[in-house]
């Protein structure tokens, strides 16, 4: 996926968003690093199609995954939520949607903030191989993989342009 490609899925998430929720009642989360500028991206595009201002919270969730050995190897930039979430509606936003996992303890984490009234998950890519039964709500595009590929997303912000690439790894 390119530039374009990106953009243009980030926009039909975002009115997807926007035509099946009350907006008032919503709570954006982007999931450490690329989804809360994923989430940052869908937020503009809300406010500048309907006029209406969300924040973006950011959420880490690493030290609720049931898959990490050692916390310490991992960057940790803390979870910042800026509103509380009971009884509101919690869309959370990741760049990949892959095992389940980082969903599975995002929502874990989330309940530490209250609890929600429903949660919505949005992902630029879905690549599939689910390990836990999680289901995005909102999908930018639909990548299916075998087990020696990755997906790999970049993000302008972060990562200096926008652009999606299927990378093969050797299998050991």
């Amino acid at each position: 996926m390119n530039e374009k490609n990106i953009k243009s899925s980030i926009k039909r998430i975002s009115y997807e968003i926007v035509e099946g929720n009350s907006l008032d009642d919503i709570v954006l989360v982007g999931i450490h690093t690329r989804g809360v500028n994923i989430a940052e991206r869908i937020r503009e595009n809300i406010l500048l199609n309907s006029g209406f201002k969300l924040y973006v919270n950011k959420l880490n969730p690493i030290h609720f995954r049931d898959d990490s050995k050692n916390d310490a190897l991992y960057d940790f930039d803390p979870s910042v939520l800026k509103c509380d979430i009971t009884n509101r509606t919690v869309i959370l936003v990741d760049d990949v949607l892959f095992t389940g996992r980082t969903i599975r303890a995002s929502i874990q984490a989330l309940s530490e903030y209250g609890r929600a009234k429903r949660i919505k998950i949005a992902v630029l890519i879905d690549r599939g191989h689910r390990e836990i039964p999680i289901k995005a709500d909102y999908v930018g595009k639909n990548i299916p993989t075998s087990e020696s590929e990755k997906i790999s997303v970049k993000i302008k912000n972060i990562d200096g342009v926008d652009r999606v690439d299927l990378q093969h790894i050797g299998l050991s």
